[in-house]
């Protein structure tokens, strides 16, 4: 019998309309071709689609309901790419800035010329400076994942690839070291992805319970991972236990939600081990003969005892007890977790207890369970593709390599954003002479202290920006603006995890390349050795095979070339479960973790070794209402951001009308008791300040909210306002980014408290209102107070 709940495509769907073959011909001159969206523009999924592509314009979009991954469900994002991919605003060409930084006046130049001004910008940097002044930069990742990195490497020959001055690297990177370090690979819930027969497959069984911690799914659609999945499990019948400050629509039909105090993560976690092994709720085959310093982590969670635990995070000690129980009396049940894991100081650790949690449940590597996963064949998907070019001693010049042993050794080591930001202040140990950014928007989203940011940016003599639209980053800093293309206008592979996806190029807009193409002509400039493809194909079909770089046992690397998987559209390797029994992980082909001692690590050998805590534990964020009392007297809010929108990705899609139709203001969500004490309503417009800076949002009342707790909303800024400074398009008017900080980072390097700070928030008015991107631009803005 099927597995597969009725509803996900409708019986009255008539797949037979819905071709299998990977492109074909529909009336009126339309090309329809199968293929997967993911950047640019986007999220980080990569779902598949039809496109609908006529005299060279894309005219409409469909999910596929013939692809296992989707099944035919898009979000608004997808919905929307007719109108997002024939936007006015789009940059059509090459542009060279014409006035100073700041004016918004520019040039129109040919492709030709501004590679030759990035080659000779490059060349004179090597010789007067070396590779290493130079810095590519990008955002997300998503569809660029690898290739920024492999341009910095290759082509610039500089060890510094950094994200956009993301704090802490604290996206991601936190979760996947510290599963590189203490399980040899990362894990992913089983919803069963990674099977092409998907719930029909007789080798998958459903968890039980799905623990979606610091994470909504459903709006996120978080890395490879379609948020609805989440809905076909219960369908199903999988119970959810949600960890989150805020009620989501999961946590509403959660068996258990657990309201945590941001920032406490660990503490809480911790309290689920010491319960859990206290009672005897642990899976003692699987402890005692696959894991390493189980009587050490119980020490430590014994540290951390429910009713300890309830003080420190605002979570019931008997909600705590039972949400542990209910977890592992499950058979088998999953972990999905968020980037609510990374934006704290204790990243690593809180990432290192949930690693604990599911393993010592037995729910490593099985059915329904946590999914030890790598990237399809084996690709070179990630931060390191191209690093194995560059000599060692260029390799220790990269910035912050010394500053944290954890940081400069993991699977996708790239330079230190803080120290970056750091190194462009200072200039030393060397100074920045170019920023090279792919599609990134540091200022109005990525960038903690974003006013410091800007300040910093400023001092850079020559920076390139590749991006779909102009934006406040382009308009304030860079020298050149390339016009990048959307998904449908490559030709490209989505991995990052499972399966194999092709993005199969089916229109184009006036000049504008896709990255693929400008790092291929640009590395031809530089480095021809290393750019030996004729085209974007060929390059493609090389980074397809990029897993014989890597001899493990599993997965094996491809044997095929893009144009194979253009036509067959996804492509799946033979999936594995139980891999650490199999002897698949480990590159001598032996049983157990890819791990030094072999095993999942409790006690972390390596962390150890590099004189980190080798053991998961709990550290208050830098200012809370107890690490910093007196701040707190002052800014009696705890501040938490960067939840996701249906109709937004971080700072993109402003500009679409449909977009801002559905979610036309910043908005931030505070208790309506609280609003009521401070003279607020619905609909007003609010300061949230703290001693680092403020911006402005609109308040929705959410009476779901803890009291104490404030949301605003990040990536906020105005294409409609003016584009010249000092507006830059509002940037930073309502950016919550105003109030983060940068440089405070975890002992490893990673994390940082983007979505655990204090503040507090009153109502705009005629008298208090202010011009922040005019301070902000003149330099009168944002100061610092020492509470500690």
């Amino acid at each position: 019998m099927s597995k597969k709940p009725q509803e996900v495509i409708p019986k009255d769907v008539n797949l037979d309309v819905y071709h299998k073959e990977w492109r074909w011909q529909e009336g009126d001159g339309v090309t329809v071709t199968r293929t997967c969206q993911w950047t640019a523009p986007g999220c980080h999924d990569g779902c598949s689609v039809l496109f609908y592509e006529k005299d060279g314009k894309i005219v409409d979009i469909e999910g596929d309901p013939n692809s296992p991954y989707n099944q035919g469900r898009l979000c608004m994002r997808c919905l929307n790419m007719v109108e997002a991919v024939n936007h006015p605003d789009r940059l059509k060409y090459p542009m060279k800035r014409a006035g100073e930084r700041g004016e918004n006046k520019w040039e129109r130049i040919s492709w030709d010329e501004a590679l030759d001004i990035i080659e000779k910008n490059v060349r004179d940097i090597w010789r007067d400076y070396g590779p290493e002044s130079i810095v590519g930069m990008q955002g997300t990742g998503r569809n660029i994942i690898w290739h920024t990195p492999y341009l910095t490497y290759s082509a610039f020959k500089s060890p510094n690839f950094a994200l956009g001055f993301l704090s802490g690297d604290a996206c991601y990177l936190p979760r996947t070291a510290t599963t590189m370090v203490c399980m040899g690979d990362f894990f992913v819930a089983d919803c069963s992805q990674n099977l092409e027969l998907r719930y029909d497959d007789p080798s998958w069984t459903k968890p039980e319970v799905v623990m979606v911690w610091g994470n909504n799914p459903l709006i996120s659609n978080g890395d490879g991972f379609f948020g609805h999945w989440i809905v076909d499990l219960m369908k199903m019948g999988t119970k959810l236990i949600v960890v989150d400050p805020r009620l989501t629509w999961l946590a509403a039909r959660a068996e258990y939600w657990l309201q945590l105090r941001p920032g406490t993560d660990a503490a809480l976690a911790l309290a689920f081990i010491d319960t859990i092994i206290k009672e005897d709720l642990y899976d003692h085959d699987f402890v005692e003969n696959w894991t390493y310093g189980f009587e050490e982590l119980a020490e430590r969670a014994a540290q951390y005892p429910a009713e300890e635990v309830e003080a420190i995070t605002w979570v019931d000690a008997e909600l705590i007890k039972k949400a542990a129980r209910f977890f592992a009396a499950a058979k088998p049940a999953t972990i999905q977790w968020g980037l609510a894991v990374d934006t704290q100081l204790t990243g690593i650790p809180t990432a290192h207890a949930l690693c604990c949690i599911g393993s010592m449940c037995g729910n490593v590597d099985i059915p329904g369970g946590m999914m030890q996963v790598r990237c399809a064949y084996n690709v070179a998907d990630a931060y390191g593709c191209g690093k194995w070019n560059l000599p060692q001693e260029m390799i220790e010049k990269q910035i912050g390599f010394f500053k944290s042993p954890m940081h400069s050794n993991h699977f996708a080591a790239s330079a230190h954003g803080d120290s970056v930001l750091e190194t462009i202040e200072s200039g030393k140990p060397y100074p920045i002479r170019m920023l090279f950014l792919q599609t990134t928007n540091p200022i109005a989203n990525m960038a903690a202290e974003a006013p410091r940011v800007y300040a910093a940016m400023k001092k850079v003599p020559f920076i390139v920006n590749v991006d779909p639209f102009m934006t406040p980053t382009s308009v304030a800093f860079a020298d050149l603006c390339l016009p990048a293309a959307f998904s449908c206008e490559r030709n490209s592979v989505r991995a990052w995890w499972w399966p194999l996806k092709a993005i199969t190029k089916v229109s184009e807009f006036y000049e504008a390349k896709s990255d693929e193409q400008i790092i291929l002509e640009i590395g031809k400039r530089l480095n021809p050795e290393l750019f030996p493809w004729k085209d974007d194909i060929e390059m493609m079909s090389w980074w397809i095979q990029t897993g014989e770089k890597f001899p493990v046992p599993w997965p094996k690397k491809a044997e095929f070339d893009f144009n194979e998987l253009k036509e067959k559209v996804i492509s799946w390797p033979q999936w594995e479960y139980e891999k650490y029994k199999k002897g698949l992980l480990r590159p001598d082909g032996e049983p157990g973790f890819n791990t030094p001692t072999g095993k999942v690590e409790y006690y972390s050998t390596l962390f150890d070794a590099w004189g980190n805590d080798p053991l998961p534990y709990h550290e208050e964020p830098p200012e809370s209402p107890v690490s910093t009392p007196q701040m707190y007297k002052e800014y009696p809010l705890v501040l938490t951001t960067g939840a996701r929108s249906w109709e937004y990705f971080h700072s993109e899609y402003r500009q679409m009308p449909t977009m801002r139709e559905s979610h036309p203001d910043p908005i931030v969500e505070m208790h309506p008791d609280t609003a009521a004490k401070l003279g607020i309503i619905e609909g007003d417009w609010v300061w949230i300040e703290n001693h680092r800076g403020k911006c402005k949002e609109r308040v929705r009342l959410e009476p779901a909210i803890d009291p104490r707790v404030v949301h605003g909303e990040h990536g906020w800024w105005f294409p409609e306002k003016q584009g010249a400074e000092p507006v830059l398009f509002g940037t930073f008017e309502s950016n919550i980014n105003n109030l983060t900080q940068q440089g405070m980072n975890g002992p490893t390097g990673y994390g940082s408290p983007y979505k655990n700070n204090l503040c507090k928030v009153y109502k705009v008015t005629e008298a208090n209102d202010q011009d922040i991107n005019k301070l902000v631009v003149e330099g009168g803005f944002g100061y610092v107070k020492n509470y500690r």
